[in-house]
């Protein structure tokens, strides 16, 4: 499924579980539908299922949106006192679409706590009270954290009022195993789509791995990239310059303090400045992936956190402070394309219908010598080094491998069997989740404009947003592929809205013909594009080949790029 025939799926009101392969898209696709829902004054709950991926996201985790915080039981007693919350019970009362980001990491129990305080609150038997839920995530990156726990009387009121019949030996529940996945039934969007991997030897390698069908030819992939501290094959000054992944936090903490003592000169500290309740600002320091007090070195080596499509770096840049600016002192870094980059302090927000309820503040870097594969999760790279050695947990080394954008880019200093291996019973589940994608895409497929029009406007209405016709939209929905309904601001319809403005039908008919082989173009820029082009142009993507994936054409994207400042006309 693509990204706009799930999109589609989103804007009709469904429950949707929306997933794919690392770079397929995922959180592009929720941040093109909650700009959606924003334009059409529809406020969405945005969550995760951690800190770091509530960062990511703009977001809060679901525990801190729901009231559960960190519990693990959630009794008679709990469930009062957190629907007698006037805070909380406002905040749910009034919201009508819930996303929650990261699912593979929801333990099957909390993903039913989270139902069972809405369906209270909300004091409606549906699935979580009634609101559109969005479930994004891939099971096979990393899984929930369970603490096995006693069967204690408590834990019996839990299930009674839960309905679970969790198998206390120990086994990890999955959030579809739950009872609330199965009420609520969500329509299963698959992306197939790749925006991150362009090699094909290494898009081999990471299908094999997500399959569970690793052969001698994907292990010679690997091993081709397999290094030694005393290799002679590999420069010990380029690995020293390229991120680490690691298992654990020891050694990441270890690399990075060694690493930076090394380097001579005298240390710039920078103080992350807060605002906001402390709690929140607590939530937004754990997900953040900036230190609250960052050391830096003129030669030490850093990472980008967070996207900036203005100064041109996205989260997962690489670089090197070179110096520091004379009248603000903020650190100068130079990436790998050779540019030269003032890097200036950025805020990390938690919003709530559209008011900032806490916020931080410090410079987007973090030394890079070395990362935890659990921070890396979602991150984009253009190379790292990693020890898979001490790898535990099944998709550990999915994760780790999948942020890397090509082969060439993976430098492994040890492996071991666990890193090569995913979750077993995530096999299985993976091909009912593909064969209901497609159900649904055949499903949608056949919905005429008329009834997808009135889908998406009966939606917005229920929601208690306004609905406008496309043409008043700043970023209408983009054209459905062929299969999918055309709706309100497809290629067709806007060029006849443009015929009816004034311009004449050969106007609309080259339009139309060119739209036939670039079916974007001539289309406003947004900044998710934007961001896109420049990522693909530092990555060394040709104009033409950005054009292809984009549907635009040639000119278009070439004029796009001298506007961005990333060519000279």
């Amino acid at each position: 499924m693509t990204q706009n025939e799930a999109l589609f799926i989103l804007e009709t009101g469904a429950n949707v579980f929306l997933t794919g392969e690392p770079g397929s898209g995922k959180t592009h696709t929720i941040n093109r539908f909650v700009s959606y829902l924003r334009e059409r004054k529809v406020e969405p709950a945005i969550t995760a299922s951690t800190g770091i991926a509530a960062t990511h996201i703009g977001g809060m985790t679901i525990h801190s949106w729901s009231g559960i915080g960190i519990k693990e039981n959630l009794t008679k007693y709990d469930l009062d006192k957190i629907t007698s919350s006037e805070y909380l019970n406002k905040r749910i009362q009034k919201t009508k679409v819930l996303i929650i980001d990261e699912i593979s990491m929801l333990r099957a129990d909390t993903l039913s706590m989270v139902d069972a305080v809405c369906r209270e609150v909300k004091q409606n038997p549906e699935p979580f009270g009634g609101m559109q839920v969005i479930l994004v995530g891939d099971f096979f990156q990393l899984p929930p954290i369970y603490n096995e726990r006693n069967k204690t009387a408590e834990q019996n009121i839990q299930n009674s009022l839960l309905e679970e019949n969790e198998d206390m030996n120990g086994k990890v529940r999955f959030a579809f195993e739950s009872t609330a996945w199965k009420r609520l039934n969500p329509v299963m969007c698959y992306l197939t789509e790749q925006h991150r991997q362009d090699d094909v030897d290494f898009l081999s390698v990471l299908s094999a791995i997500r399959s569970g069908n690793v052969k001698d030819t994907h292990i010679e992939h690997i091993n081709s990239r397999l290094h030694t501290k005393n290799s002679a094959d590999i420069s010990l000054k380029l690995i020293e310059n390229i991120p680490k992944l690691f298992s654990r936090n020891i050694n990441v903490d270890q690399m990075n303090g060694e690493m930076l003592g090394k380097i001579e000169g005298d240390s710039k500290y920078f103080t992350m400045n807060f605002e906001g309740k402390d709690i929140l600002v607590s939530i937004l320091k754990k997900g953040c992936l900036s230190p609250e007090n960052l050391e830096l070195k003129k030669g030490s080596v850093v990472m980008c956190t967070k996207n900036n499509p203005k100064d041109r770096f996205v989260n997962g840049t690489l670089g090197k402070v070179v110096d520091f600016a004379d009248l603000t002192g903020y650190p100068i870094i130079k990436i790998e394309n050779g540019r030269n980059i003032v890097v200036a302090p950025m805020d990390w927000s938690l919003e709530e219908n559209g008011k900032i309820k806490a916020k931080i503040t410090q410079i987007p870097l973090r030394l890079a010598w070395a990362i935890t594969v659990h921070k890396s999760q979602g991150m984009s790279m253009d190379a790292a080094v990693m020890d898979l050695s001490d790898v535990f947990e099944y998709g550990q080394g999915y994760v780790a491998l999948s942020r890397v954008r090509r082969l060439s880019g993976l430098h492994i200093l040890g492996i071991n069997d666990r890193a090569l291996q995913v979750h077993p019973e995530i096999l299985e589940k993976d091909n009912e989740f593909r064969r209901a994608s497609e159900n649904a895409r055949e499903v949608f497929g056949k919905v005429s404009k008329e009834d997808a029009e009135k889908m998406r406007k009966n939606f917005i209405v229920a929601s208690g947003g306004k609905w406008k016709e496309e043409k008043n939209i700043k970023n209408p929905t983009p054209t459905l592929p062929k299969g999918l309904p055309a709706v309100a601001g497809d290629g067709k319809s806007e060029s006849k809205e443009k015929h009816t403005e004034g311009n004449p039908p050969y106007v609309v008919n080259r339009l139309e013909k060119i739209r036939e082989k670039h079916q974007n173009a001539y289309k406003k820029w947004n900044t998710e594009e934007e961001e896109k082009i420049t990522l693909a142009f530092q990555n060394g993507k040709s104009v033409k080949e950005i054009a292809k994936e984009t549907g635009r054409q040639n000119g278009g994207i070439r004029s796009r790029l001298i506007k961005l400042g990333l060519i000279e006309e």
